[in-house]
């Protein structure tokens, strides 16, 4: 694979943790360079971690140019054209992300009611077909970010502006979601479906949460799902965190992307730390090249870290939401923002920025 950098005169290698002393002129080559045209410059930094066996292992990050004496302009044009030209072997084709956040189906806010919620949804499947359409993705992934429905638990409010009982919203919720995966399945020979809990999804007596992290409606409904696949025989897998966690992270295409619903973060521009800290604690958002979350309502992308073996930049992505809009919110931030459907593919290159799309 290329340098993490690499400008065409300069940059900078992190290898891969190794046992022993490495061959440095080999360590060139797995990473595309030529160690007759490419020189390694000032110190070697390492960093290492012992394994449960007792061995060590150490990577290496270290600086590197080209040798000026031994330039031959034409020659590394031509090696540029071949790597630009050079396709994966065993390439397994795109796939498709569809980032599912905070319907919070039942709801009555500035955007309308329940019905308004069913015609905005199928709205977003049709503007879906035509982006499968385009982008000929081989497998798909349904990540649910959390907030389902309203429920009746975290607000007053909420008995008087609701406009489905606590069975329906749950009813209607587990309806929308299928039609997306049926929609999915047809276009996919692979789908996964991930869900994390929420705050709105979670069971409650008041604002007091009952039980363990996965006593939430939106596991519930997954596991529905689930028990219907397999009536179907639908290709579908279903993917969810551990009884007592909250966060999950899932192998895409070699990129690792981490699904969190973003309340235990406290507001937005909290999420990175949070995420750090996610890191430090070994939790399973340590392993994430790209987090994605919900609960803010809002689309934003932000770069925030490197992988330290790849040296590519960790994004975390902030999925806008499909509800009926949050008046509290607007009147007290002043913000708004519209709703929409989140959209991407990642392929063996990792995260393709270009495809991101809020359908």
């Amino acid at each position: 694979m290329p340098s993490a950098q690499w400008n065409g005169l300069s940059g900078e290698i992190t290898s891969q943790p190794l046992e022993g002393q490495p061959n440095f002129d080999d360590l060139l080559r797995e990473h595309g360079h030529d160690p007759e045209l490419v020189e390694i410059v000032g110190d070697v930094r390492t960093s290492r971690w012992q394994k449960y066996d007792g061995d060590w292992l150490t990577s290496y990050r270290f600086q590197i140019r080209t040798k000026t004496e031994k330039v031959d302009l034409p020659a590394l044009f031509n090696e540029a054209k071949k790597r630009k030209s050079k396709q994966p072997e065993h390439s397994k084709g795109s796939a498709l992300v569809v980032v599912w956040a905070d319907p919070q189906t039942g709801k009555n806010d500035a955007r309308g009611g329940t019905a308004d919620l069913i015609a905005r949804v199928n709205e977003k499947y049709d503007k879906l077909a035509a982006y499968m359409k385009q982008a000929k993705t081989t497998e798909a992934y349904f990540l649910n970010a959390g907030d389902p429905i309203e429920g009746f638990e975290n607000t007053a409010g909420q008995l008087h502006t609701n406009d489905l009982s606590l069975m329906d919203q749950v009813d209607l919720e587990a309806t929308l979601e299928w039609q997306a995966l049926v929609l999915l399945a047809k276009q996919h020979g692979k789908v996964v479906s991930a869900v994390v809990p929420s705050n709105h999804g979670a069971w409650r007596s008041g604002k007091g949460q009952l039980g363990k992290a996965s006593d939430d409606w939106g596991l519930f409904i997954q596991k529905q799902h689930a028990k219907l696949a397999e009536a179907y025989k639908l290709n579908i897998d279903f993917v969810r965190p551990d009884d007592w966690a909250e966060t999950l992270v899932l192998d895409i295409n070699g990129t690792m992307v981490g699904l969190a619903h973003g309340h235990r973060a406290k507001s937005p521009d909290a999420v990175p730390n949070w995420w750090a800290g996610q890191v430090h604690g070994g939790q399973p958002l340590a392993h994430a090249d790209v987090l994605v979350t919900g609960h803010y309502h809002h689309l934003r992308l932000q770069p925030t870290g490197r992988n330290p073996y790849s040296g590519k930049s960790k994004w975390w992505v902030q999925a806008p939401t499909l509800d009926n809009g949050s008046s509290w919110f607007r009147n007290t931030s002043g913000d708004d923002s519209d709703p929409g459907l989140l959209v991407f593919t990642i392929d063996e290159q990792g995260f393709n920025l270009s495809s991101l799309t809020v359908l």
